[in-house]
């Protein structure tokens, strides 16, 4: 029986966080790269206004606007995101994320509705995100898998 159990899907998603605007990006082929690595994040004093991740060694598109100040967070050998939440409004305002290592890695800021994603799956961690852009980054959803 636990061969069955194998071949069950333990992926996930949460969202969508965010506004109405902007353009739909997806990162679900990049994470054949390899699991995520860094995150780029441009922020303003107003909402996030753009990201990048890098799955495995090589960096996605870059989706969003281009003011603000660009922070760029390496994991750790083996670190995985394990939880992302945040605040949004018409566009993503702030985004708090939790590594398997304990870290907590906090960008823009602290207005807004809340939200808070984590996997429905033990063991599971971020894959890949995706959402919609324009200036800034208007909406986000988080996916899950082993």
């Amino acid at each position: 029986m636990a061969e069955a159990n194998s071949v069950q899907s333990r992926s996930s998603y949460s969202g969508e966080y965010g506004g109405n605007g902007g353009k739909r990006f997806s990162h679900s082929g990049n994470q054949l790269d390899g699991p995520i690595t860094a995150i780029r994040v441009r922020s303003n004093s107003l909402y996030i206004t753009g990201l990048q991740v890098r799955y495995g060694t090589v960096w996605s598109e870059y989706v969003g606007g281009k003011h603000g100040d660009l922070e760029e967070i390496f994991l750790h050998p083996g670190e995985s995101m394990i939880q992302v939440s945040g605040k949004y409004r018409f566009f993503v305002k702030q985004l708090i994320i939790v590594t398997d290592k304990g870290r907590k890695l906090t960008f823009g800021e602290d207005s807004g509705i809340s939200f808070n994603a984590v996997p429905l799956h033990p063991n599971t961690v971020l894959r890949f995100i995706s959402g919609r852009s324009s200036t800034g980054i208007n909406a986000i959803s988080l996916h899950w898998d082993v």
